[in-house]
């Protein structure tokens, strides 16, 4: 069991990302925006991986500050980007080394091996 934090600013696919991954037998922790991710991962709670969309409402590239923070913090975080925005997979340059990425929209069975492609890193 790992625990996740998920990073979404919309409510709905927050709710079912995070729904999904319980499902599979997993700890999730949520943050709706960047300040609350990086509340997260500044408290001394366990968090083995972040699962975080990029554009972040008004934050362009809000996900990629929160997995640039998070692996500064936790070395050894694992971290699954997610976006809705086809131009933002050539921007992969900007993702932390040895991410994964996930585009919009998922299945959740494509959840489900993006999670464990993840983990099994």
């Amino acid at each position: 069991m790992a625990v996740i934090l998920v990073v979404e600013d919309e409510v709905f696919t927050r709710e079912l990302a995070g729904m999904c991954i319980e499902d599979w037998g997993h700890a999730v922790l949520f943050a709706g925006n960047v300040a609350e991710a990086i509340t997260h991962l500044r408290s001394g709670r366990v968090i083995d991986a972040l699962f975080t969309d990029i554009y972040l409402g008004a934050a362009v590239f809000g996900g990629c500050e929160v997995a640039d923070e998070g692996t500064a913090l936790r070395p050894g975080l694992r971290v699954l980007y997610t976006t809705g925005n086809a131009a933002t997979a050539q921007l992969k340059s900007r993702f932390v080394l040895g991410s994964h990425f996930l585009g919009k929209p998922y299945t959740p069975t494509q959840l489900h091996t993006s999670v464990d492609g993840m983990l099994a890193n």
